[in-house]
C-alpha cells in the first residue's frame, strides 16, 4: 500500500514588524521553517537602543533568536537550527539566518531600501528551492503588496488574531427581544442575603453566555451571570431602576449600558475592566468618576495611574524641563477634560478641578515607565488600549499588584497604529482571552451621549 504523501513543509521568511509585533512570533510556524533576514537583524539591532515599548520588543526577539540559535556553527545556522520549545518537548521545525548575496535574480528590486533587500531575498530563496513554498510574513500592508507584485508569496501574522470576524467579540450583555423568561422553560430561585439567584440551564442562547456578562430584555429584567458550569448559569436579579439611579461622584448614567459598566467598575472582586464603544460613549468619564469615588469616598484603593497609548508616547518624553506629569498632561488631555465635565455644575469649576486634582492621588505616567514596576492597592487606567499588541497588553497587566484593578478604554474605530486592525488589536485580543475570567468584565457602550452633534456627526460622517 502507498505511503500517504507527507504535508509540504513550508519556509517562511519574518518581517521586522513580526518580531516587534510578537517577540516569541518564531515559535508559532510548528514544524515548518522560519527564516530571519541579516536585514531583519540589522533593523533589530537599530531599534533595540532605548526606554521605547518597541525597543523593549526587540531586546527580547534579540534574546529568543539567541537562546534558540544556541552554540550552532555557522554551517548549522545556515542549514537550519531545530527549534527547542521546551526541555522535554522534541524539536520541531527549524531557525534559520540567511544574507543576501545571490543576485543572480533577474530584474531584482533596487536595494536602497530595507523592505527592497527582504523581496530580494525572498526571490533569491525562490530561485534555489523551487519545490519549497517559501513565504513573507509581515504586519505591514504594504510590504506584502509589494511582495506579491514581485512575485511572492505573502501573509499577515495572524497567530494571535482569536476571531475571524470582528461582530464575534463578545459585547458583556445579551439583549432578548420581549420577556426574557419566554424561553425559559425551568428555573430555580434561591435567594440568600438579599440576594436573589436563577439557575437556568445552559443551553440555546445562554450556553453561549460568559460570567459577568448581563441579560437584558425589553421588560426591564436585568441579569448579572454569576457562575458559570458546563450545564448551569447562575444568573443574579438586578434591579435596572437602582442601577439607572446609582450615583458615582456625581454622575448618573445615560442609559442602562452606562449602568452595567458603572455596576463592574464599583463591583471590589472586579480586578480587570474593559469598556469599548465610540466616540462619546462615555468610557473615560465613566472610569474617571469610579476611580475619584473608590479612592476619595470609600478610600478602597490608595492612587489612580492613568496613562495611554499614543504613537508619541511610542517616543521618549523628551528631555526639555518639565516633571513627567507636566509632560504628559498634553497627553492626558481627556481626563482633565472629564474631570471638568464632573464639577461643570460647581461654582467655580477650575477651582474644584485643581482642588481633586491636589486631594485625589492622580498621577500621570508614560506607558513606558511601567515596565518593571509593580502596582499595589492601585486602579490603573490605560486609554486608548486600541493601539496596543497583544504582547504590550500582557506587559502592562502584569504589573497590577495585590489589591489593584485595572481599567481597559478603546475605541476599535480609531486605531492609530500602522501594523494593527480591529483583528489583531492587543484590547481585542484582552477581550476574547478575558471572557471566562471570574474577576474581569467587559461591556461594549451604545450611543453617542457626548452631544446632539457629536450623535449627528457619527452616524452621518
Amino acid at each position: 500500500m502507498p505511503r500517504a504523501p507527507q504535508a509540504r513543509r513550508k519556509m517562511y521568511v519574518l518581517d521586522t514588524n513580526v518580531l516587534i509585533h510578537d517577540p516569541n512570533a518564531l515559535l508559532n510556524f510548528e514544524e515548518h521553517e522560519v527564516i530571519i533576514p541579516m536585514t531583519v537583524l540589522e533593523e533589530l539591532d537599530n531599534l533595540k537602543s532605548g526606554k521605547q515599548a518597541v525597543a523593549a520588543d526587540c531586546r527580547q526577539a534579540i534574546r529568543t533568536i539567541d537562546r534558540l540559535l544556541g552554540d550552532a556553527t555557522p554551517g548549522e545556522i545556515e542549514k537550519g537550527v531545530p527549534i527547542l520549545r521546551g526541555k522535554k518537548a522534541e524539536p520541531l521545525g527549524k531557525l534559520s539566518i540567511i544574507m543576501n548575496t545571490d543576485h543572480s535574480v533577474h530584474h531584482a528590486l533596487p536595494e536602497h531600501l530595507n523592505d527592497n533587500k527582504i523581496i530580494n531575498t525572498l526571490a533569491s530563496l525562490q530561485n534555489k528551492h523551487k519545490s519549497r513554498d517559501i513565504i513573507l510574513v509581515s504586519k505591514d500592508i504594504n510590504m506584502r503588496l509589494k511582495a506579491r507584485g514581485f512575485g511572492v508569496e505573502a501573509q499577515d501574522y495572524t497567530n494571535d488574531q482569536l476571531l475571524d470576524d470582528i461582530d464575534l467579540l463578545p459585547k458583556g450583555y445579551k439583549e432578548f427581544p420581549g420577556s426574557f423568561w419566554d424561553g425559559i422553560e425551568k428555573v430555580e430561585t434561591v435567594q440568600r442575603e438579599g440576594i436573589t439567584e436563577h439557575l437556568l440551564k445552559r443551553e440555546g442562547e445562554l450556553a453561549k453566555m460568559n460570567v459577568n456578562e448581563f441579560v437584558l430584555d425589553e421588560q426591564g429584567f436585568i441579569g448579572q451571570v454569576a457562575d458559570v458550569s458546563p450545564d448551569q448559569l447562575v444568573i443574579k436579579d438586578l434591579h435596572q431602576h437602582d442601577l439607572l439611579n446609582a450615583e458615582v461622584w456625581g454622575l448618573m448614567p445615560r442609559d442602562i449600558y452606562q449602568a452595567m459598566a458603572l455596576h463592574l467598575l464599583m463591583d471590589p472582586d472586579i480586578h480587570l475592566i474593559n469598556l469599548t464603544g465610540s466616540a462619546g460613549s462615555g468610557k473615560t468619564i465613566l472610569a474617571l468618576a469610579a476611580c475619584i469615588e473608590m479612592t476619595v469616598a470609600s478610600k478602597a484603593y490608595k492612587r489612580i495611574i492613568a496613562t495611554r497609548s499614543t504613537q508619541g508616547l511610542d517616543e521618549d518624553i523628551g528631555f526639555l524641563p518639565g516633571t513627567e506629569a507636566e509632560k504628559m498632561e498634553p497627553w492626558l488631555g481627556a481626563i482633565v477634560d472629564n474631570l471638568e465635565a464632573l464639577h461643570e455644575d460647581d461654582e467655580n469649576m477650575t477651582a474644584s478641578v485643581d482642588y481633586i486634582l491636589s486631594k485625589v492621588p492622580l498621577h500621570f505616567k508614560s506607558m513606558n515607565y511601567l515596565r518593571g514596576r509593580s502596582f499595589q492597592h492601585t486602579l490603573l487606567i490605560i486609554d486608548e488600549c486600541q493601539n496596543l499588541t497583544p504582547h504590550q497588553v500582557k506587559t502592562i497587566i502584569t504589573r497590577a499588584g495585590t489589591g489593584s484593578k485595572v481599567i481597559c478604554l478603546g475605541n476599535l474605530a480609531q486605531i492609530d497604529t500602522p501594523y494593527l486592525g480591529p483583528l489583531s488589536s492587543g484590547l481585542t485580543y484582552m477581550t476574547e482571552r478575558f471572557k471566562g475570567f471570574q474577576h474581569g468584565g467587559h461591556i461594549h457602550l451604545q450611543g453617542v451621549p457626548r452631544s446632539i452633534l457629536a450623535e449627528y456627526a457619527e452616524a452621518n460622517l
